[in-house]
């Protein structure tokens, strides 16, 4: 099976997998084929062409992925057409964004809480719980985005790096005189 067809085919499974947690079947399709393709951009007319699937049907899915951060129109110098990528950092971007769904969970539980006459009822209970969930959750979610963020670029930095060292004159001869192997 050609590299294509499999990225094509994990394309469809995770689409499948989103579709079946409640995203647009079509939303899910158009993110995935962004997220998979070895182009840096997609028009369009390329995603009708990749998905066979209408052009509204883009259209609508590509309104909505712009919205939650997931995909980004990008400038195509000498191209009369949009543009569009799956974007760097958009994981921790969406995840980011959930803090305002969690604070509002916190609070609607906080005061519910309080009008359910305190953790001594039965709803209060229930209530304090989902409270102390999000409130925690809301506490440990930021940090964690942070400490990802930090990670993964000191790693990027440092396969630049090695990259930039294997692929520089100086670099390979200083490998090959020293015995090491990269």
């Amino acid at each position: 099976m050609s590299d294509d067809k499999q990225l094509r085919d994990m394309a469809e499974r995770l689409a499948l997998i989103l579709a079946q947690g409640g995203m647009q079947k079509t939303t899910a399709r158009v993110m995935t084929s962004l997220l998979f393709s070895q182009q840096e951009t997609m028009t369009a007319a390329d995603l009708c062409e990749e998905l066979q699937i209408s052009s509204g049907a883009v259209s609508g899915a590509v309104k909505q992925l712009i919205q939650s951060g997931l995909l980004e129109r990008v400038p195509a110098p000498g191209s009369r057409r949009d543009h569009y990528r799956f974007p760097d950092g958009a994981w921790a971007r969406l995840m980011s964004q959930q803090n305002q769904l969690l604070s509002t969970m916190s609070e609607v539980a906080e005061r519910g809480l309080a009008a359910a006459g305190g953790p001594s009822t039965l709803a209060g209970r229930r209530l304090a719980e989902m409270e102390d969930f999000y409130a925690f959750i809301l506490r440990e979610l930021t940090p964690l985005i942070d400490r990802w963020r930090t990670n993964f670029t000191a790693k990027r930095e440092l396969a630049t790096t090695e990259e930039c060292h294997r692929a520089s004159p100086q670099g390979a001869r200083s490998n090959s005189n020293t015995g090491l192997k990269k």
